[in-house]
């Protein structure tokens, strides 16, 4: 499976902050956001990664992350001109994606707690899986409506009066269908290629999943200021209780064997003396 890490958009939400670098990358903690979604992909199993941004951003992404070959995985930068829907990454990704199944996540969405995504990965086999979880204002989000027996009934962006209190969050698995489908879209009233419908064609085709992510699973969306602190609060906080890092590409890597022992030791020789390089030579 391919992965897509989309770290586009405008930030108009973080301003003044977003004057200064992209919303993906703010610190949240000890990290860059967009470490935490990538860590997410590489978890999965993800190795070769699709990363669009801004014609003004990318250039800082490819700094940052160079080719990936550090990490034992491959990136491919790609431009997004104008932001017009989270759907729209599959457009603009179609040659990277070729007939391979995709794994989209949103490059401000923090997940940690539980091997629910991990699962999801390694026994997708076709059609769509997303998940939903629970929040107390789903107004804000696209939105699942479930039957008694668990199956999801309808799938709303947005809606005024939401028929369930779960939410979607950013990390979407699809077949290659959804290369088609993004491509026969239109644009919403809001003007937007909509990754719900996306998940809606899906669900009328009677190939849709949806998993519900557990009670202590943390889903965090760093997109406002005061989000971007309470991520940063919430990773200190399970660093320093747990003594693990979360969103550590480096680990991960090494973890699923995309990088040998050498080659941990060689990035962690390569580090600045700070906590994240004392945390990565506990690991050797």
């Amino acid at each position: 499976m391919k992965g897509i890490l989309l770290a586009g958009g405008a930030g108009s939400r973080l301003y003044p902050l977003s004057l200064v670098a992209s919303k993906q990358l703010q610190p949240v903690y000890d990290k860059p956001m967009v470490y935490y979604p990538l860590t997410t992909l590489i978890e999965g199993g993800v190795r070769e990664i699709c990363l669009i941004s801004t014609p003004h951003d990318l250039p800082r992404f490819r700094q940052l992350f160079g080719d990936g070959s550090q990490w034992g995985i491959s990136f491919d930068y790609r431009e997004q001109a104008k932001p017009e829907g989270i759907a729209q990454a599959f457009r603009i990704a179609a040659s990277f994606i070729g007939k391979d199944p995709v794994a989209l996540i949103l490059g401000d969405n923090i997940f940690s707690g539980g091997d629910t995504f991990n699962r999801a990965f390694a026994e997708f086999q076709g059609g769509a899986t997303i998940f939903g979880y629970r929040v107390h204002d789903p107004e804000r989000y696209g939105v699942v409506e479930f039957d008694q027996a668990g199956r999801a009934l309808s799938i709303e962006e947005k809606p005024k009066q939401p028929r369930s209190n779960y939410a979607v969050p950013g990390l979407y698995l699809y077949d290659n269908d959804v290369v088609a489908i993004a491509r026969d879209l239109k644009p919403s009233p809001r003007g937007e290629l909509e990754i719900t419908d996306v998940n809606v064609e899906y669900l009328r085709r009677g190939t849709l999943r949806v998993q519900k992510l557990p009670r202590g699973f943390a889903w965090l969306d760093a997109g406002t200021s005061t989000s971007l602190h309470e991520a940063s609060a919430y990773v200190q906080t399970i660093e320093k209780r747990q003594g693990i890092k979360v969103g550590c590409p480096e680990e991960a890597a090494f973890n699923h064997g995309f990088i040998s022992l050498d080659g941990l030791r060689q990035l962690v020789g390569r580090l600045p003396g700070c906590e994240y390089r004392s945390y990565l030579e506990s690991l050797l």
